[in-house]
């Protein structure tokens, strides 16, 4: 490890702190994971026994659970459900944080409440924070969740496709793409990209490329990343600003900049700390915000602040209208949703977005690279409708859509795998198929065998038998 490092380090959280750095990252990595409460809500108990290991509660987040051990996530039936996203118990500060806001910021006056998640993949961040605004508002709120790495986009879109919530938009632009959105957002998430000092036990990588350069080139580039997203913020709105370094200068100094060279107000740490006692859990508190180590937490590390934009909050957006919006309409199954819907073609798919952000999606598509919103129903061919996996997937489709089938672990892992499956004493047709009551997707079932719908870039590639 470059001795420079320690040096910064040592600058930033003291030497004591440096010292059970150093100690921590000659261990392996903690593993914690954080449950999709739509699909299934369960205590320590009931997650320790589906992992065959001891499971206990992250401090900062009443969802998510520290593993004692490693499972194979690849081959649970679970992940693949979006029953529970794999996350970094440090990463999950950012969430409790950002849910503070969540649940103190007023319910706009005719108009979802808006919120971007900047630089989103792989879809961590954006899980947790599409929990917390749906339990605070319901169907009303909208989640813009952008990448601006096409590759690494589309494992967005394929996480938040699992995650099922429709009012999760995805986005691939840069950041100033969305300056043309002048207060739009009532709050912005950004996990800006850093010198990775938090990845250093995960990526070797990372080690190598860290230099004293790297951090100076980082910190220039999350202040133009903030710069040219923030015009897109209102007056009085948050912006969340983390990053997965230790350094002050990515950390600290930046948030200054942000407030004094943009015009903002630094949030009172007693404000932002999402747990009563935060020092008792590790976590340090620096001159504008957290800062978690690995060695002091179980964690990989993460720096978390928030501001708020100067000015008095207000909707700088004109307030939604009630009206069909271009391209959007009813003419689809509605009965398939718990939400009223709107529906669109595009090409041979059928889409559904939520009707309280029918707008927003609007104006968020002719705005920015749109990969993915709403809900995914299914292909057309002629008169028949093909179901989509994210049918299966989606918290807001109802029951009884079609068929369901439960399988057992055997079959559901042939199903994820791509395998041919076959279901002898169930009806023809599309079935939707399940493992211990989580929708799995979708098989046709000819009698013999069932044609497998579940799609090719989510398939489990590795051995099932071994």
């Amino acid at each position: 490890m470059d001795s420079e490092f320690w040096r910064y380090l040592e600058d930033s959280a003291g030497k004591a702190a440096a010292c059970a750095v150093r100690s921590a990252l000659e261990r392996p990595s903690s593993v914690s994971v954080r449950l999709n409460p739509f699909k299934w809500n369960a205590g320590a108990g009931e997650v320790g026994r589906h992992f065959s290991c001891s499971a206990g509660p992250v401090p900062w987040s009443l969802l998510g659970f520290l593993l004692d051990v490693r499972p194979g996530f690849t081959i649970d039936p679970y992940f693949h459900a979006g029953a529970y996203y794999v996350q970094d118990s440090s990463a999950m500060f950012v969430g409790g944080l950002a849910r503070r806001f969540i649940a103190d910021l007023p319910e706009p006056v005719s108009r979802p409440f808006r919120v971007l998640d900047l630089c989103a993949a792989p879809g961590g961040k954006t899980t947790d924070l599409a929990t917390s605004l749906r339990d605070r508002f319901g169907d009303g709120f909208l989640l813009v969740a952008n990448e601006v790495m096409r590759g690494r986009a589309g494992v967005l879109a394929d996480n938040v496709s699992l995650w099922g919530d429709p009012n999760v938009v995805v986005t691939s632009a840069d950041p100033a793409a969305f300056s043309g959105l002048e207060g739009f957002f009532d709050m912005v998430l950004a996990d800006v990209p850093c010198s990775g000092e938090g990845m250093f036990r995960k990526d070797p990588e990372a080690v190598r490329q860290w230099s004293e350069d790297n951090v100076s080139l980082c910190q220039l580039r999350q202040r133009r990343i903030i710069a040219d997203v923030w015009p897109s913020l209102s007056d009085g709105g948050v912006l969340v600003y983390s990053t997965c370094t230790f350094n002050r200068y990515e950390n600290d100094e930046n948030v200054r900049w942000i407030c004094g060279s943009l015009g903002a107000g630094c949030i009172p740490h007693n404000e932002m700390e999402p747990c009563s006692d935060s020092a008792g859990s590790g976590v340090m508190r620096t001159g504008c915000g957290f800062l978690l180590l690995p060695g002091l937490v179980p964690g990989e590390g993460q720096f978390c602040s928030a501001v708020r934009k100067s000015g008095i909050r207000g909707d700088s957006i004109p307030p939604r209208k009630q009206r069909a919006v271009a391209g959007w309409g009813q003419d689809g199954p509605c009965s398939w949703f718990r939400d009223s819907m709107r529906f669109r073609k595009a090409g041979d798919m059928l889409l559904a977005v939520p009707a309280a952000i029918e707008d927003d999606v609007r104006r968020i598509s002719s705005t920015v690279f749109t990969l993915r919103s709403g809900c995914a129903v299914g292909r057309m061919k002629g008169d028949i409708l093909v179901p989509s996996s994210d049918l299966a997937l989606d918290i807001m489709s109802a029951e009884g859509i079609f068929p369901s089938v439960g399988l057992d672990l055997r079959q559901a892992l042939a199903f994820l795998h791509g395998d041919a499956i076959v279901l002898k004493d169930c009806p023809k047709g599309y079935l939707e198929v399940c493992y211990e009551g989580l929708p799995l997707g979708f098989v046709k079932n000819l009698g013999t065998r069932c044609n497998n719908l579940h799609p090719q870039d989510r398939r489990i590639r590795m051995d099932i038998d071994k």
